[in-house]
């Protein structure tokens, strides 16, 4: 059995992985990535890259492909186009860009540190309505909020 954290640190050595700065300037450039954020609908409404596209992690595979309900063209299209994957913290986009890369994607790369570490590094993130979200309350709504049941209780026996 693996945990959520080796699954992500197994496959980030098998994806590649850019940080923000790495991010802002190719979203300067003249060929552009296709930015994919697989956060759920919710979190990218709240926030996300100006000109991003949602895609759920849950419903990626499908979207990635021709012939279901969940099908997403410009995503499907974009095998041969670079795509940069974001989530939240960049765990998810390790896995999301790991499937991609099964799936045929010759070049997906994962946003190292997430939307959290674009935030950390002050880029820009808008609403649903594209308005400019104020850092701080990015900050909040970024950072995670695990509670006491959430957490492993190690029994006596495992601690040492």
């Amino acid at each position: 059995m693996k945990t959520f954290k080796q699954l992500v640190s197994e496959y980030e050595r098998l994806v590649n992985e850019i940080m923000p700065w790495d991010l802002e300037q190719k979203l300067c450039s003249d060929h552009q990535p296709l930015v994919l954020d697989i956060r759920e609908p919710e979190e990218f409404a709240a926030m996300h890259v100006a000109g991003s596209v949602n895609v759920p992690r849950g419903i990626l595979e499908a979207a990635c492909d021709y012939g279901y309900s969940e099908t997403m063209p410009v995503l499907a299209e974009a095998r041969a186009k670079e795509v940069v994957v974001v989530c939240r913290s960049g765990n998810r986009s390790v896995l999301a860009a790991y499937t991609m890369q099964l799936m045929g994607y010759e070049n997906v790369i994962s946003l190292k540190t997430g939307l959290k570490g674009w935030n950390d590094y002050e880029q820009p993130l808008v609403d649903q309505d594209g308005e400019k979200v104020e850092q701080d309350r990015a900050e909040v709504f970024l950072s995670p909020k695990v509670e006491a049941e959430q957490l492993q209780v190690l029994q006596p026996e495992e601690e040492g």
